[in-house]
């Protein structure tokens, strides 16, 4: 097993009540899969992707990435864990403002022992491999919805984690950006990257997923295994 979750809740107290926003989810993504979890708002989706990529801990249950229980681990070792193994890019795109597109990728290298020239080196050939070599010394203010999410891209995958995290990547785009986006999630997969995709968008999901999870109210409706994957194999 890849990534999986045991019994997983997330409970938060509003006022006198409990809200169950994850109830005994057990979950698993297989490597170099494309999996998908679907879901409207309120669902749980976002909720077990935070838990799963370690910006968030569980109220009770367990995550483990190759054996390794996150849950059991320091903050320190958590933000190891974000910092080397996974890569994250959010429906709002995060950047910096005051920062250019090459610097703004650069900063997922600041700390994987690389020097400033390596790291403008690797930021740079990343945004070149994503169709912005161009746009390096561009501030996000000056780059489309599009342009923005490429660059929060290369920044998630410029140090070359094991797991992508999409939440909603496509939400602000329109379709011909959205119809890029998820041909680079799709070509990235191809070279082997596991992809895990947060989406409300069930049509996008059954296009492109090897796998998917739909949610609803904090639990696990139904599982689809969409086409028969190596890399699902376990």
């Amino acid at each position: 097993m890849y990534l999986r979750s045991i019994n997983l809740c997330r409970h938060y107290k509003r006022g006198t009540y409990i809200v169950k926003a994850l109830d005994d989810v057990s979950a698993e993504a297989h490597r170099g899969e494309f999996l998908s979890i679907v879901g409207s708002s309120g669902s749980g989706k976002t909720t077990l992707l935070n838990l799963l990529a370690g910006l968030d801990t569980p109220t009770s249950g367990v995550v483990e990435f190759n054996g390794a229980s996150l849950t059991g681990m320091s903050r320190r070792e958590r933000s190891a864990y974000r910092a080397h193994k996974v890569g994250m890019v959010f429906q709002s795109f995060n950047l910096i403002s005051h920062y250019t597109a090459l610097q703004n990728v650069e900063t997922a290298l600041l700390f994987n022992d690389t020097s400033p020239k390596q790291r403008k080196m690797l930021a740079a050939s990343m945004l070149e491999q994503l169709g912005l070599a161009d746009r390096l010394t561009h501030r996000p203010a000056d780059l489309s919805g599009g342009e923005q999410q490429r660059v929060a891209l290369a920044r998630a995958i410029v140090k070359k984690p094991e797991i992508l995290f999409a939440d909603e990547p496509t939400g602000n785009l329109d379709f011909e950006n959205t119809s890029q986006i998820i041909s680079l999630l799709k070509s990235l997969n191809s070279d082997g990257l596991t992809i895990v995709l947060v989406t409300h968008n069930l049509e996008m999901a059954n296009t492109h997923s090897h796998r998917i999870i739909k949610m609803r109210w904090g639990k696990i409706s139904e599982e689809d295994d969409m086409h028969s994957h190596e890399g699902t194999k376990q």
